[in-house]
């Protein structure tokens, strides 16, 4: 299968794609995690792309859309894979239908104030780039109202865990404005190629799973 997974920054895309993913023995592709990268390397794409991300822009499309070309490319895409991240925009959607085929397009749905929650809640280990959802460190942080109240570190690697830059509540409000700006077209560009279905967001990362399970195995 070649698929796409789509939705607002902080509905679970990422966690959702990696059980796909597995479930399914795709190539899991996510933009997001490949700019990091380039992050991580302090490489010009990433220094420029930092920039982009931490104030909540979109990274240029000529550049994703390389990006993408390429890994789609490689060896391990040859039975399938699933694109996390990417396409954003209605154009770069409509650059990536001319080097491959898509069998389907998920929508997770999550409303805005349940995504600003979650995304304060997240924690990103500032070493290994691992991110922990709210659920996988609410047994062991100790919680105050909304405050956190004690550190936490990555089982991976030891790493003491942060919020993300691009976590914080007034770059997050911005990120759901470009989303809605930029990237929500994608759904009427997919629904419009008969390509997309939408799945509820809110419930639990096994329901939501689920779900999408259902609709694949169709």
């Amino acid at each position: 299968m070649k698929l796409i997974i789509l939705g607002p920054p902080g509905a679970g895309k990422g966690t959702q794609a990696a059980k796909i993913a597995e479930r399914y023995s795709l190539a899991h592709i996510s933009t997001g995690d490949m700019l990091r990268a380039e992050i991580a390397l302090k490489t010009p794409l990433g220094l420029k792309a930092k920039t982009l991300i931490d104030a909540g822009e979109l990274v240029p499309d000529d550049v994703i859309i390389d990006m993408v070309k390429a890994r789609i490319a490689q060896p391990d895409c040859v039975n399938g894979f699933l694109l996390d991240g990417f396409p954003r925009t209605v154009e770069q959607a409509q650059a990536l239908l001319t080097f491959t085929e898509l069998d389907s397009a998920i929508s997770i749905d999550v409303p805005d104030e349940a995504i600003v929650d979650r995304m304060q809640k997240r924690r990103v280990c500032g070493s290994c780039r691992r991110t922990y959802t709210s659920d996988e460190l609410s047994a062991a942080y100790i919680v105050d109202g909304c405050t956190w109240r004690r550190a936490q570190y990555c089982v991976a690697c030891g790493a003491e865990l942060a919020v993300r830059d691009d976590d914080k509540p007034e770059t997050v409000l911005h990120r759901l404005k470009v989303y809605k700006e930029q990237t929500l077209p994608l759904i009427d560009f997919f629904t419009e190629r008969g390509l997309l279905t939408t799945v509820d967001g809110n419930g639990s990362v096994d329901s939501v799973a689920q779900s999408i399970f259902n609709i694949l195995d169709r």
